[in-house]
C-alpha cells in the first residue's frame, strides 16, 4: 500500500534536546585519513575502497569521484574561481515583465493554457541574487544531484518544482533530435511564418541553430496583429521557455530545436515539463559546481525560491502575500526580489553552520489544497529531456518526504541507463523501494543511526576551515529535533546566531536571560 505518503504526513512537536556530542576525525600531514571501518548503514561497496582524501573534503572518495575539479576543493585553500567569486547568472524576470502582456487574445490564450506552460508568465523573479545563489551552487554534486549541507543532502525535487513552478511532472519525455542550421530556417518558416530570406540571415546571425528571444518576441507582435494565432502563439511560447527552464548561458539565445515541442499546438500539454526544468538545472548546476565554470544557466528563480522556501534564516526574502492566502497561485510567486547585504564568501561560514533547525522540511503542506503530493516525485531513477540525462535520487533527500533518512544506495550511472522512459511509466516499484527501506520521520529531521557518521566520510561538511592554518578536523555532529513551527525556528537560529557571535557561555549571568529565551524557542 503506498497511501501513507499522502499530502500530510505526520509531524510530531518535539522538546529538542541540547547538542549530544561530536566525533573528531583527524588528517595526517599529507592529508589523507586513515582507513575505518565505517559504522552501521554504511555500504560495503564504500567500505572497500581506498580513501584516497582531500583536505577539507571526503576522505573516502568513492561517491564525490568529481571532486578534485570541485569548485568545495578550491575554496577550502582560498582559491576562487575568479576576481568576481559569484557566479554570473542568466534572469530573465525584468524582460518577461515587458514582454508578458496582462491578456492574451482568446484563441492564444487557450493553446497556452492547455500547452501546462501557463504558470511562467508570472512566476520569475526581478532579480536574481547572484551571491546566495552562488553559495549553494558551490555545495552542488552531480554524482548526487544534490546540496552537500552540514547535516547531509537536499535536492530541488519534482514536487518542489510542482509546488513553485505549478509545472505538470507526470507526461512523457523529449527525445533529442539533431537540428542544423538549414532545418532551423525551415523550421521557422513553417512554423513560425517569417519568409525564406528573413530565416536565413537571422539563422545566420546567430551562428548557429539558435533563434533571439527579442526575434520571437517580434514575431509574436507581429502574428498577434495580424490575427495569425498558431504563428504567434509558437513564437511566445518558444520565447517563453527560452527566458525561463530553458535558459541558457547566452542569455539572448534560445535553442531551434525547442520549436519542435510546439509543431502540434493540441499536443504539447503531454511532456512533463517539470522534469524538463529539473533536468535542464541539474544539467547547468553540474556544470557551474565545477572550478572553472563562472556562468549558471537555467531557471535561477526556480532555485532562488526553492532556498528561500526551505531555508528562512538565510540571504533576504521579499514577500508579496502570505501562504494563506495565495488563492492557488504557483509559490514562487510568493516570493520577491530584495537586494542582499552578504556577498558570497559572508555567506559560507552561515552555510557551514546551518542546522536540521534552520531548515523547513516540509515547507508546502500548506499549499496542498493546489498541488497534492504525486508519489511519482519517490521514483529513483534518470530522468531525460533532449539529449541530456541526470540521476534523480529522492532516496537521498528523504527528510524532504517526511521520512527518515537512511545511508542511500550509490547514484546511479546515468550512462549505463538504456530503459529511461518504461523506468519513467513504471515507477511504483522504485517508489517501493525508496520507502520500504524507511518509515515516517517522528520528527522532522530524523535519521537513522550512523548517517552522519557516514555522510562526513564521504562528503564535506564544509567549506571554509574554522582555521585556515590548523589541521582539519571532521566533526560528526548529531542533533536531535528543533522546533517544528517555522516562526520558532527562525528565533532560534537568531538567537543563537548572536550567542555565537559574542562567544557567550551558557554560566554567563549577563547572557543568561537569551539562553532561556533560546531554550523556550527550541521547544516550540
Amino acid at each position: 500500500m503506498l497511501c501513507r505518503f499522502g499530502p500530510s504526513l505526520p509531524v510530531t512537536k518535539v522538546r529538542a534536546t541540547r547538542f549530544v556530542g561530536t566525533l573528531v576525525r583527524r588528517r595526517g600531514a599529507d592529508g589523507r585519513i586513515p582507513v575505518r571501518t565505517l559504522d552501521r548503514g554504511a555500504s560495503s561497496s564504500a567500505a572497500a575502497a581506498e580513501p584516497t582524501g582531500y583536505p577539507g573534503g571526503p576522505y573516502d572518495t568513492s561517491l564525490l569521484v568529481k571532486y578534485e575539479h570541485h569548485v568545495a576543493r578550491h575554496i577550502w585553500f582560498g582559491e576562487e574561481r575568479g576576481p568576481k567569486k559569484e557566479l554570473k547568472v542568466a534572469g530573465h524576470g525584468l524582460k518577461l515583465n515587458s514582454r508578458v502582456p496582462l491578456a492574451l487574445p482568446p484563441q492564444m490564450e487557450s493553446w497556452v493554457s492547455r500547452s501546462g506552460l501557463a504558470s511562467l508568465q508570472r512566476t520569475s523573479l526581478n532579480k536574481i541574487d547572484t551571491n546566495l545563489v552562488s553559495a549553494f551552487v558551490e555545495r552542488w554534486h552531480l554524482e548526487t544531484s544534490s546540496f552537500h549541507m552540514p547535516f547531509g543532502e537536499m535536492s530541488i525535487t519534482l514536487d518542489d518544482v510542482a509546488c513553485l513552478l505549478h509545472l505538470p511532472i507526470r507526461g512523457i519525455f523529449w527525445s533529442p533530435q539533431d537540428v542544423t542550421e538549414e532545418l532551423a530556417v525551415e523550421l521557422a518558416v513553417d512554423y513560425l511564418g517569417v519568409s525564406q530570406s528573413q530565416a536565413q540571415s537571422h539563422v545566420r546571425s546567430c551562428r548557429g541553430s539558435y533563434y533571439k528571444l527579442e526575434w520571437l518576441y517580434d514575431i509574436f507582435v507581429h502574428h498577434r496583429a495580424a490575427s495569425s494565432w498558431a504563428y504567434a502563439t509558437r513564437a511566445y511560447l518558444l520565447m517563453l521557455v527560452g527566458s525561463t527552464i530553458f535558459a541558457d548561458k547566452t542569455f539572448t539565445f534560445v535553442e531551434a530545436r525547442y520549436l519542435l515541442l510546439f509543431r502540434d499546438l493540441d499536443g504539447c500539454s503531454g511532456y512533463s515539463w517539470g522534469a524538463a526544468a529539473l533536468v535542464t538545472l541539474y544539467r547547468y548546476l553540474g556544470d557551474a559546481s565545477m572550478y572553472s565554470c563562472k556562468q549558471l544557466g537555467g531557471y535561477p528563480t526556480l532555485l532562488q525560491c526553492w532556498i528561500h522556501e526551505y531555508f528562512p534564516t538565510v540571504g533576504k526574502r521579499g514577500e508579496n502575500w502570505n501562504p494563506a492566502g495565495n488563492c492557488g497561485l504557483p509559490r514562487a510567486m510568493r516570493w520577491s526580489y530584495r537586494q542582499g547585504v552578504l556577498k558570497v564568501d559572508d555567506l559560507r561560514p552561515i552555510l557551514d553552520e546551518l542546522t536540521p533547525t534552520d531548515v523547513i522540511w516540509r515547507p508546502f503542506e500548506d499549499h496542498r489544497a493546489w498541488r497534492v503530493f504525486d508519489e511519482i516525485c519517490l521514483y529513483r531513477g534518470c530522468l531525460k529531456w533532449g539529449e541530456t540525462v541526470v540521476p534523480y535520487l529522492p532516496d537521498r533527500c528523504l527528510r524532504q518526504f517526511g521520512y527518515r533518512q537512511y545511508v542511500p544506495s550509490p547514484p546511479l550511472d546515468c550512462m549505463m541507463a538504456t530503459d529511461i522512459d518504461v523506468d519513467w511509466i513504471s515507477y511504483h516499484q522504485s517508489v517501493v523501494d525508496v520507502i520500504g527501506s524507511s518509515s515516517v520521520a517522528t520528527t522532522p529531521s530524523e535519521v537513522v543511526d550512523g548517517y552522519l557518521e557516514w555522510y562526513y566520510r564521504v562528503s564535506h561538511p564544509r567549506l571554509v576551515p574554522p582555521h585556515r592554518d590548523a589541521p582539519r578536523e571532521v566533526p560528526v555532529s548529531v542533533y536531535d529535533a528543533g522546533p517544528s513551527d517555522p516562526d520558532w525556528a527562525r528565533v532560534s537560529t537568531l538567537i543563537r546566531r548572536y550567542l555565537r557571535q559574542v562567544n557567550a557561555e551558557e554560566e554567563d549571568p549577563q547572557f543568561s536571560d537569551l539562553f532561556e529565551a533560546l531554550h523556550i524557542s527550541r521547544s516550540h
